[in-house]
Parts: structure tokens; sequence; C-alpha cells
């Protein structure tokens, strides 16, 4: 080979050289945006677990108060049943 053809293979790997290591920051900003994309999801994936568990615990709290006020009531004419066996 003479010099010539050496010296375009040369620039032509030189070129492709280049054009691969200005990829990688394009590759590397990817990487950094689908690790966003991911993290965001996995964010609101527990943003609604955290807002099934608020849910839940209002409807076990609901139900608790439903409770003792049935037995409130329950008591109270426990009371006055009482209250007319011993009066």
């Amino acid at each position: 080979m003479d010099g010539t053809i050496m010296k375009k293979i040369a620039v032509t790997v030189a070129v492709l050289a280049l054009g691969l290591a200005a990829c990688q920051p394009k590759a590397d900003e990817n990487v950094n945006n689908d690790a966003a994309v991911e993290n965001a999801a996995d964010a609101d994936v527990n943003a609604a677990v955290d807002a099934g568990n608020v849910a839940d615990n209002a409807l076990d709290a609901a139900g608790n108060a439903i409770e003792n006020a049935g037995n409130a009531v329950e008591n109270a004419s426990n009371a006055v049943e009482n209250a007319a066996t011993n009066g």
C-alpha cells in the first residue's frame, strides 16, 4: 500500500472513532433518562400504594366508629332496661 491509501485509511478510522466517541454521551444521556423514567414510575407506584393504605386505614377507622356507636347504643339500651328493672 502506498502512503496515500494508508493516510485515507487512517483518516477514515479517525473519523469513525470520533463518531463513536460522539455517540457515547448520547448513550449515557439515554441511560440516565431511562433511569429517571423508572424512578418516576417507582415513585408513582409508591404513591398509589400509600394512597391505598390511607384509604384502607380510613375505611377501618370508619368501621370502628360505626361499631363503637353501635356498642354505645346497646349500652344505653341496657342502662335503660336496668333502670326500669331496678327502679
